[in-house]
């Protein structure tokens, strides 16, 4: 892989952002903390790397949250491809929706100028073969946007080897979403196939002509959340969190749930 092509955001670096109204609901819903500094981030790769005219971008998975940058989203024509049609119902700014499964779903080649795949891969069977058909419809030097939950880490193995009811239980009683696990709604099944591992992902980039320029793993919004919510269950994690990091000796920091990855087609 092109190291030198590579952005690495370990702290914010965003400048001149626009006031907090210009940014989409996804960013405003972050508390402040590492998620929200690197979706910032992201919003600024974007718009400094797409192109400044119309662009065309697939949503890989996607209901009412949009994660891009309103400037870039005002001058897209966005296509959404989803298996559940409530998601498909509460998406209100694609232009074009698709009832199919991405891991299926063709596109005709040089289609896209990004492809956006956002807390999606983690719940695929077979990711790879989505992953290789958004390589396939992108133009060249078109980019792939992954936001996903990091499996090696300590929110990540609580959530692959705890039951989906458990899920459904922290939503509605740790952030207050009661209307977990009704159609349409988060959280849904988790599978963490191996490639949703960072490692994984570069090998698979590196194999496919696609170079990274933005890669982050923060702190997981979950643990902000809870410290606002609930305080005392966000002082017993953390306490855990520091003693794994104390195991591990620096090699990872177990906080860090969730990534953001952009990556470019040669």
């Amino acid at each position: 892989m092109n190291e030198k092509a590579t952005i690495s955001f370990t702290q914010a670096v965003v400048t001149n952002a626009p006031a907090p109204a210009q940014h989409p609901q996804a960013l405003l819903d972050l508390p402040p903390g590492e998620a929200r500094d690197s979706l910032l981030a992201v919003h600024h790769v974007l718009e400094a790397e797409l192109p400044k005219r119309r662009l065309s971008i697939y949503e890989a998975g996607g209901g009412s949250t949009c994660y891009l940058p309103l400037d870039v989203l005002r001058r897209a024509h966005v296509t959404v491809v989803d298996i559940d049609a409530e998601q498909l119902r509460n998406n209100d700014y694609a232009q074009n929706r698709i009832l199919g499964d991405i891991q299926e779903h063709r596109f005709a080649p040089d289609s896209f100028d990004l492809v956006m795949c956002y807390n999606v891969i983690e719940h695929l069977g077979d990711p790879e073969a989505a992953l290789a058909r958004f390589c396939a419809a992108l133009k060249p030097g078109g980019m792939i946007l992954i936001g996903a939950p990091n499996p090696r880490s300590l929110s990540g193995v609580v959530t692959k080897y705890s039951p989906h009811w458990f899920h459904i239980w922290f939503y509605r009683h740790v952030r207050g979403r009661m209307d977990a696990g009704l159609p349409g709604h988060p959280p849904f099944p988790t599978v963490f196939h191996p490639l949703v591992t960072l490692s994984n992902l570069a090998r698979f980039a590196t194999a496919h002509g696609l170079d990274t320029i933005y890669r982050r793993a923060y702190e997981s919004p979950r643990f902000p959340e809870m410290r606002l919510r609930k305080p005392w269950l966000a002082a017993v994690v953390d306490a855990c969190a520091a003693i794994l990091n104390l195991a591990w000796r620096g090699a990872a920091d177990v906080r860090h749930g969730d990534y953001h990855v952009i990556l470019r087609r040669r």
